[in-house]
C-alpha cells in the first residue's frame, strides 16, 4: 500500500524552476510513485490535493515554507527519498553555471552595476510588486514576468512608472525584445524597422517570428502583460509603448497585438495610434473590423496577416503624411453635417464614421441611441437622410428636388461650429435632370458665407452614376469642383476623407498634456544591461545573447513575513 511522507522546511525559498527540477529528481527515484515540491501557498496545496498528495503537515504549512511530499510504494522508499533531498539540492546548486556577477539583493546589484537600466523580475507573485517598486525607485525599467500579482498592485506600479517615465512590462509578461535582446520567453529576431506593442506574450513572439521569416526585423517588442488593456488598468504600458515607437526614428511601422481588449480601452488606444505619424497595423483578437484601413491604421484579421502587412508597409513607406490643412479652419469648427438623398449611402457613411468619430446623430440611425431628437435641427455630428418620410410628405424625393437640401445647406453653413458638409449626388434615369446645376451655386454661396465670417467650410460630395447617364457624370463632377467642393465617385473615399479631417480637427481641439512622462529614448537605445531576480534561466538567456547581467540570489525579506515586508517597504519609500 502506497505511503505519503512530508517534510516542511520553514523559510527555505527557491525559485519555481529549481523546485520543478527537484520534484522531477525525487519522482524518478526507485519506489517513488509521485512527488511534489512547492512553497506552502494555498494554491499549491490545492494542486497537490488534486493529485492526491495530501498530508496534515502540508495543510499546516505557511506560504514561505518549502514543502516536499512524496508518495512511495513503501514507507522505506518514501523515507529514503526524503533523506536524499539535501544531496539533490547540492547537486542542483553545483550544476548551476558560475557567474562573475552575482548579488544577494537588488540594492547590492545596483551598486555593482549602476549602468543596468532594466530589471527582470520573476519571483513569486506575492513578493513581486514589492521588488518592482524597489526597482522603480532606483530608476529601472521593469520586465515583470511574475504572475498572480493582484490587479490593484499592477495599477499602482504602472501609475508610479508612468509618472517617472519608466516602463512596467507586466505582470505576467512573458516576452519582450529590447535592442535586439530577447527577455523572458523570446526568439532570436533580427533588428529591423518594425516595432511591436503587445498585450499578448506568444502573440508578440509569433508576429515577430513571422516578420523575421518574411525577411524584415524588429526595433522593439514591448510587452505589456495581458491585463493592460482591461478597463481597470487602462492600457498604461500600451500607451507608453505607442509613444516610444512613434518617437523612435528607427521604427518605420508599428504593430499592435493583443488578446481580447476592453472595447472602450481599445478605441482609446486606437485614437492615440492614429496620431503616431507612421503606419500602424492592428491585430486585436475579437475586436470587430469594419474597415481594412482607417487613415494610418491598417487592420488585420490574423497575426500572420499583421506580420505580412507590416513587412509590405515598410517597403511602401514614403515618409510623407497627409496634409489636411487644418490651419484653414477657425477655432471651434469641429462638426460634420451630412445631407443625403440616398438612404443606403447615409447608412454606410454612419458605419464608416464609427472609425473616426465617437458619435454621429441621425434621423435614420444605425444605433437607436443615436436617434436625432429633431430631424429638422442638427446637433454636433449629424447625418440626415432627406429621403425619409418626414421630409417627403407632399414633396418630391430629394433625388428629384434639391430645394429642401439647398435650404438646409445654407442653415448648416451659418453654424460657426460646422467644418464639413457632406452631400451625395445621385444621377441616372428618374433623378433630377441636372442636379449639379442647382447644387453647385449653393455650395459656392455656402463657402462664401463661411469665408465672410472668417471661417473655412469644406464641402465634400460623392457622385453616383456613369458617363453614359443623361446628366453626364463628368459634367456633374466639373460643376461641383468648380464651386469649390471636394468630389469623389466613391462614397467610402469621401466619408473616409471627411472622417480623417474631422478627427484631426477634434484631436487638435482636445490635445493636452500626455497622461504620462515620456520614456527617455536615449536610455532605451543603449545596449541592454539588466539585473535579474528570480528565474536564473532568464539570466542565462541574456548571457547567451551577450547582454551584461547581474543575477540576484534573491530571498524573501523578513523571512517572508508579509507584515514585516510591508513595514520595510514603507521605510524604503521615505
Amino acid at each position: 500500500m502506497a505511503v505519503i511522507k512530508t517534510e516542511v522546511r520553514a523559510g527555505a525559498y527557491y525559485d519555481s524552476a529549481f523546485l520543478m527540477q527537484l520534484q522531477r529528481s525525487l519522482a524518478g527515484l526507485p519506489g517513488i510513485q509521485d512527488a511534489g515540491v512547492v512553497m506552502g501557498t494555498e494554491s499549491n496545496k490545492e494542486l497537490l490535493a488534486h493529485i492526491n498528495l495530501v498530508s496534515p503537515e502540508l495543510q499546516a504549512a505557511k506560504p514561505d515554507d518549502l514543502v516536499i511530499v512524496v508518495r512511495g510504494e513503501t514507507e522505506a522508499a518514501a523515507l529514503e527519498a526524503l533523506g536524499k533531498v539535501d544531496e539533490l539540492i547540492s547537486q542542483r546548486k553545483s550544476s548551476a553555471p558560475e557567474r562573475e556577477m552575482r548579488a544577494l539583493s537588488l540594492e547590492t546589484a545596483d551598486q555593482r552595476f549602476p549602468g543596468a537600466a532594466w530589471t527582470l523580475i520573476s519571483v513569486a507573485g506575492r513578493y513581486a510588486a514589492g521588488v518592482a517598486r524597489d526597482a522603480l525607485r532606483r530608476g529601472k525599467h521593469v520586465f515583470l514576468f511574475s504572475d498572480n500579482v493582484p490587479v490593484e498592485e499592477e495599477i499602482e506600479l504602472k501609475k508610479i512608472s508612468s509618472e517617472k517615465g519608466l516602463l512596467v512590462m507586466g505582470p505576467d509578461c512573458g516576452t519582450a525584445m529590447i535592442g535586439g535582446i530577447g527577455l523572458g520567453f523570446a526568439n532570436k529576431i533580427r533588428k529591423g524597422p518594425i516595432g511591436i506593442v503587445a498585450a499578448a506574450g506568444t502573440g508578440l513572439q509569433h508576429v515577430a517570428s513571422r516578420i523575421h521569416q518574411l525577411g524584415s526585423g524588429i526595433t522593439y517588442g514591448i510587452g505589456t502583460g495581458g491585463r493592460d488593456l482591461s478597463e481597470k488598468v487602462g492600457a498604461t504600458t500600451f500607451r507608453q509603448g505607442i509613444d516610444i515607437l512613434s518617437r523612435d526614428p528607427e521604427t518605420k511601422v508599428i504593430v499592435l497585438v493583443s488578446k481580447p481588449p476592453a472595447p472602450k480601452v481599445a478605441e482609446e488606444v486606437l485614437q492615440m495610434a492614429k496620431r503616431a505619424g507612421k503606419p500602424v497595423v492592428v491585430s486585436m483578437v475579437s475586436r470587430p473590423v469594419n474597415a481594412r484601413r482607417v487613415g494610418n491604421l491598417h487592420f488585420a484579421t490574423t497575426m500572420d496577416e499583421a506580420a505580412e502587412l507590416a513587412v509590405a508597409l515598410v517597403k511602401g513607406v514614403s515618409g510623407k503624411t497627409e496634409d489636411l490643412k487644418l490651419e484653414r479652419f477657425a477655432s471651434g469648427q469641429r462638426y460634420l453635417r451630412g445631407l443625403f438623398s440616398g438612404g443606403t449611402l447615409a447608412y454606410e457613411a454612419q458605419y464608416i464614421l464609427q472609425n473616426y468619430l465617437p458619435k454621429v446623430w441621425a434621423n435614420a440611425p444605425l444605433n437607436k441611441e443615436n436617434k436625432l431628437p429633431n430631424s429638422f435641427v442638427s446637433q454636433e455630428h449629424t447625418i440626415v437622410d432627406l429621403g425619409e418620410d418626414e421630409f417627403t410628405v407632399g414633396r418630391l424625393h430629394p433625388m428629384m428636388d434639391n430645394e429642401l437640401r439647398i435650404r438646409r445647406l445654407m442653415e448648416e453653413a451659418n453654424d460657426p461650429s460646422v467644418a464639413v458638409i457632406m452631400l451625395d449626388v445621385v444621377i441616372g434615369f428618374g433623378s433630377h435632370p441636372d442636379p449639379a446645376s442647382e447644387l453647385a451655386p449653393a455650395i459656392a454661396k455656402a463657402k462664401e458665407t463661411a469665408a465672410k465670417a472668417g471661417r473655412y467650410l469644406e464641402v465634400v460630395a460623392v457622385v453616383t452614376g456613369t458617363d453614359e447617364d443623361p446628366q453626364d457624370l463628368n459634367k456633374q463632377i466639373e460643376l461641383l469642383k468648380g464651386a469649390g467642393a471636394w468630389v469623389s465617385t466613391s462614397n467610402e473615399e469621401m466619408v473616409s476623407y471627411a472622417g480623417r479631417l474631422l478627427e484631426a480637427l477634434n484631436s487638435a481641439e482636445q490635445a493636452g498634456v500626455p497622461a504620462f512622462t515620456p520614456a527617455d529614448l536615449s536610455v532605451l537605445q543603449k545596449p541592454l544591461a539588466a539585473i535579474n531576480l528570480g528565474l536564473e534561466s532568464f539570466a542565462a538567456n541574456l548571457e547567451a545573447q551577450e547582454a551584461p547581467v547581474v543575477h540576484v540570489e534573491w530571498r524573501p525579506p523578513a523571512g517572508g513575513n508579509e507584515k514585516l515586508i510591508s513595514i520595510l517597504e514603507k521605510m524604503k519609500a521615505k
